[in-house]
């Protein structure tokens, strides 16, 4: 069932579509990591990173809810169940348990710059089938290269 009709031909949409889908995917799972990563975090930088990491969620979950809208704007379904994201997230994630502040800068690190590659390809994919869905691919890879940004930062060895 087609609820909305797409204001794009059928083999941008797809395009667009999986693009979309797959973003989903990854802000939901994202978000999910940096709220373990920020029940779990213990260490001499405790506060900074638990409070990054919260900054993280936030921005991830405001940018899935603007991926599923315009997903829904092209008449795509967006799909954010928990069983979607169980099945098919795959960006590094810690492991259970407490996390050292350097364990979650690392992980967090490594999940958003997997994100931004990934998103990367996305942009290039959507460029010609559908330019408003780059465009919106393109401010969530800056905001995920800022968070990765500070992230790092917080790793630079002490001299």
């Amino acid at each position: 069932m087609t609820v909305v009709k797409s204001p794009l031909p059928d083999d941008a949409r797809k395009t667009a579509g999986e693009a979309l889908q797959d973003t989903l995917v990854d802000l939901l799972g994202l978000s999910l990591i940096a709220k373990q990563a920020h029940w779990n975090v213990v260490g001499p930088r405790f506060r900074s990173v638990h409070l990054q990491l919260d900054e993280v969620v936030s921005a991830t979950r405001g940018h899935a809810d603007t991926v599923a809208e315009r997903a829904a704007a092209l008449g795509i379904s967006p799909d954010g169940r928990p069983e979607t994201v169980a099945k098919t997230f795959s960006l590094p994630a810690p492991q259970e348990g407490w996390l050292r502040d350097t364990e979650a800068v690392r992980v967090l690190t490594e999940a958003l710059g997997a994100a931004v590659e990934r998103l990367r390809g996305r942009i290039e994919a959507t460029e010609t089938a559908d330019p408003v869905t780059q465009d919106l691919l393109i401010a969530i890879t800056a905001e995920l290269e800022k968070q990765r940004w500070m992230f790092e930062a917080e790793n630079y060895p002490e001299s």
